[in-house]
């Protein structure tokens, strides 16, 4: 009866004898075990630790926008939706740990001990998180806004001085998914003849299952149509671009091969990445507090060249923020006369280096045709205060590094619209990090 209660018990051998006077003894991990453990979430993390510095920014935000729109109400039938302030803080949490999948972060929902904490006992699935991720942009731009707004006024960052620098981000489609205005052309003719015969067959099946077989492909049918249609909207603009080009320089727009569009993003564009290869991507632009690097604005162009975009952040933070800042700073690619012109006439001093040509002539030295703000512009960076303030421009590349160290090497969502609410999520994570490093009391 013994041996029967007590079997599985290790055996107990005579210790081997030699110089060391037995055999050593290890604490070796034993993994079948079972065991309880008495443990609340909130013991599970530090003080200090970045889910909590996020939940208790999350924690003081006007969410009204978002709980508004919620049926369940005390008195009232109906199932209670997940807080708008949790959805917030596992994507700000997430995006600073790199993870942008939907399906990467629900799982660790259920596993991580610090998203644990951030749920408090609240299960979270794939498809709210992702809806959840690119239905609130507005929302979004506005929580960067005042986000920056609160670090100006408290002294934290300084609005006068400001760094612009875009990025090539890998667009969520294949370089095989871009077509020709021909080609195009008969994928929508191919596209609505198989939504009409779809139609027609969900009309004359009278069977359920066979219904709702045929409903999604016709859906599947109209969501293809769709996006043949946006490439063909699409690509009418990029030959519109074309034409203007050509009544400048007919002679290189005529080497240039024919217009494409993808019928996956059709809002993509096949641009010259960092690495000198062509892929599908976009252009995003970051505007950051120089030495603070907070980001200030953020928007994302469809062009494969910085010059003459400018203008169009230097409007976005004036928007934003009533005001343009005293000193801006971009690197070469962004040099335009006119928009150095634009920006003296508005007060600010454009700092970027000048275009390298061929010729030997100095660069900085004035020419006839100049305005006041180009000849300012010509004078300033060829001073060495100009030099010396020009070279703290590289500070902002630390946000380009923290970025793709989070992840963001390439879009998971399509349209220009999203990629800016994705790019928004790595803009408010930075700020609500940096924002605890300089200024710990404002936390």
């Amino acid at each position: 009866m013994a041996n029967e209660l007590f079997e599985g018990l290790p055996v107990e051998r005579a210790a081997a004898t030699g110089r060391s006077g037995g055999r050593p003894r290890l604490r070796s991990p034993v993994r079948d075990q079972i065991e309880w453990r008495m443990a609340d979430l909130d013991s599970l993390l530090g003080e200090d630790h970045p889910a909590r510095l996020i939940w208790a920014y999350v924690e003081r935000l006007d969410l009204g926008v978002l709980e508004d729109r919620v049926k369940a109400r005390e008195g009232v039938p109906g199932h209670p939706p997940i807080s708008p302030r949790l959805m917030l803080a596992l994507w700000l949490y997430a995006t600073s740990r790199g993870v942008g999948s939907a399906r990467a972060l629900a799982r660790l929902c259920a596993g991580d001990d610090a998203f644990r904490w951030l749920c408090g006992g609240v299960s979270v699935n794939h498809h709210t998180l992702g809806d959840f991720r690119v239905a609130h942009p507005d929302l979004l731009d506005r929580l960067l806004v005042e986000n920056v707004a609160a670090l100006a006024k408290a002294g934290v960052i300084d609005l006068d001085t400001l760094a612009q620098d875009g990025m090539r981000l890998r667009a969520s489609a294949g370089a095989a998914s871009f077509r020709r205005r021909q080609t195009l052309e008969r994928c929508r003719e191919e596209a609505r003849a198989l939504v009409e015969r779809l139609r027609r067959e969900v009309d004359d099946d009278p069977a359920a299952g066979a219904r709702r077989l045929h409903a999604a492909k016709a859906r599947a049918a109209r969501e293809r149509a769709a996006r043949v249609e946006a490439a063909l909207a699409a690509l009418g603009e990029a030959e519109a671009r074309r034409e203007r080009r050509a009544k400048t320089n007919k002679t290189k727009t005529e080497r240039q091969k024919e217009p494409r569009a993808s019928t996956t993003d059709p809002e993509a564009r096949v641009m010259k990445m960092a690495d000198g290869g062509f892929r599908p991507a976009y252009n995003p632009q970051i505007v950051s507090a120089l030495e603070a690097q907070v980001v200030v604005a953020v928007e994302v162009d469809t062009t494969g060249a910085d010059r003459g975009l400018i203008r169009p952040l230097l409007d976005a933070v004036k928007a934003r923020y009533g005001r343009r800042p005293a000193r801006h700073l971009a690197d070469g690619g962004y040099t335009k006369n006119e928009d150095i012109e634009w920006a003296h006439g508005e007060g600010t001093a454009l700092s970027c280096p000048p275009i390298k040509t061929k010729h030997a002539t100095d660069p900085f030295r004035p020419r006839p045709g100049d305005g006041p703000g180009v000849a300012a512009w010509r004078a300033r960076m060829a001073s060495p205060e100009g030099k010396a303030r020009y070279k703290r421009r590289a500070i902002a590349e630390g946000l380009h590094a923290r970025f793709r160290h989070w992840g963001l090497t390439q879009l998971t969502v399509r349209g220009r619209d999203k990629a800016r609410a994705a790019l928004i999520w790595f803009a408010l994570a930075n700020n609500v990090l940096r924002g605890h490093a300089l200024a710990p009391s404002l936390a």
